[in-house]
This record gives structure tokens, sequence and C-alpha cells, in this order.
């Protein structure tokens, strides 16, 4: 090693999580974000898809849709919702790179042909119910 013991290099260990408090602070972490995008679809530190943290509104229920990043994307989902007479009570939108995630929240409940259509839409990558 060309730098231990350069007097010109002063090398400091990683302590990331090293200790066991780090570790289990960082397990306790992963375990409630993997709840929470189970339970609403929210997403917290991907790595290569966009953070979306949409509080609920009582009510309604919710579709999380992953998509192409592509023009009038939501514009398509708003309208297979219209024609299903479904009003939107929140909606959120989020993009990196070439994905995008989409929540939104519907007053009252969501049949699963509504589901299917939104799936069907060319880009969509997958759409669920949460």
């Amino acid at each position: 090693n060309a730098v231990k013991g350069h007097p010109r290099v002063i090398a400091l260990p990683h302590l990331g999580a090293s200790t066991l408090e780090a570790e289990e602070n960082c397990a306790v972490m992963v375990a409630d974000q993997l709840r929470d995008f189970l339970e609403n679809g929210n997403v917290r530190n991907a790595v290569n898809f966009p953070e979306a943290v949409l509080p609920r509104v009582p009510g309604t229920t919710r579709i999380a849709v992953a998509n192409s990043n592509v023009p009038n994307m939501v514009g398509q989902i708003s309208t297979c919702l219209a024609s299903a007479k479904a009003n939107i009570a929140d909606l959120l939108n989020k993009s990196r790179g070439e994905f995008a995630y989409t929540l939104i929240d519907v007053d009252g409940g969501i049949d699963a042909a509504l589901v299917a259509r939104i799936r069907g839409i060319d880009g969509v990558l997958s759409a669920r119910v949460v």
C-alpha cells in the first residue's frame, strides 16, 4: 500500500454502519421504508427511481403507477380515471431520468378493470392498488 505511513496522509476508518447501533438503525430504516412502499406506495431513498411521498387522503383508494417518463402520461391516466367517473382527490407525479412514478388517491373504490386499462397504456410499466 503506497499511502500507508505516508507523512501527508491521514487514514481514517469508514464507520458508516460498522457499529451495532448503526447496523440496527439501518435495518429498521429499510424495513420502515419497505413497509411504507407496500402499504402506501411511497418511495424513499431509491437509487434509480424518483422519490415520491404522498400522505394518504382518508376515504380514498390509492393507485401507484410506474411508467416511462414521456409526455402526456399523467393526462392518459387521468383520462382513464375520468372515463370511469373516478374523481382524483390527490395526485403526485415525480420523474427521474427515463422513469416516472405517479401516486393517485381516488375517491371511493377502484375496480380491477380500471386498473387493467391503466396497465394497458403504452409506457406504463406497472400499476397497482395500495
